[in-house]
């Protein structure tokens, strides 16, 4: 049976090659136009809410869309709006792993307390492969009263103190000093592996700069490696003399 998506460009009257800005624009019209708030009482205002709430989540996060988009092509068929008093079974939930975890892989268990289902509480394994990368959504069957529903998880990078993490690519800072800044030459920094990473260093180099140290990052949904992007740090030196009259 093949997995029905919700179509979020239909949520917010949009088509798939829109921009950013129409979807931020076409949300805010119509979050306004079915806020609760001004339409009281009303069931369908409420759940025109939800769905478009559920649809800027997406479409909004350039990772996000990136992997809905890949979704659809890869045959997942959007679905229309559900209709009202219609059982609800799929739930939405984000973990964060460690970095390394997206290159060892990892055993996740899921648990859902759901106050619908008179079976109880869920409880599943989700086995994390190998090289996977960040963004990618796993979907797990329901079982029991509500088998046909789906939880669908969906694993981020962890905060980590020597990286941030944009995609699949990694950024960090590199202190050195004037003089190397100056001459130019090689340094090292730890890499996502724990092993170090040469990063080559051209002359006169400016602070801030960012050097871009290929396949370095995290695995890519499409097979390799991100980047590792390295933002030079230094302290020019500054002389003071006391000149004598």
């Amino acid at each position: 049976m093949q997995t029905r998506l919700p179509n979020h460009y239909a949520t917010l009257g949009l088509h798939a090659k829109c921009t950013p800005e129409q979807i931020r624009d076409a949300y805010r019209i119509l979050a306004k136009k079915f806020h609760p708030d001004l339409n009281p009482g009303s069931i369908s205002a409420v759940r025109k809410t939800q769905e478009l709430n559920e649809a800027y989540e997406i479409l909004s996060d350039p990772e996000r869309r990136r992997a809905y988009d890949e979704s659809l092509a890869a045959g997942e068929k959007p679905k229309t709006t559900a209709h009202a008093g219609k059982v609800q079974k799929n739930v939405s939930q984000d973990v964060a792993l460690r970095i390394e975890e997206f290159f060892r892989g990892t055993t996740l268990e899921v648990r859902v307390n759901d106050p619908g289902n008179p079976d109880g509480p869920e409880t599943y394994s989700l086995e994390v492969p190998p090289e996977t990368a960040p963004g990618t959504r796993f979907r797990i069957r329901r079982e029991g009263h509500l088998s046909g529903g789906q939880v669908v998880v969906r694993v981020t990078a962890r905060a980590d103190f020597r990286f941030k993490v944009r995609g699949s690519d990694l950024r960090c800072d590199l202190r050195i000093n004037a003089k190397r800044a100056a001459s130019g030459g090689s340094e090292s920094v730890r890499g996502a592996l724990g092993g170090f990473v040469r990063v080559p260093i051209p002359a006169n180099v400016a602070r801030g700069e960012e050097l871009r140290i290929e396949g370095e990052g995290l695995p890519k949904s499409r097979g390799g490696r991100g980047d590792l992007l390295v933002r030079i740090m230094y302290t020019p030196d500054v002389r003071i003399t006391r000149l004598r009259r």
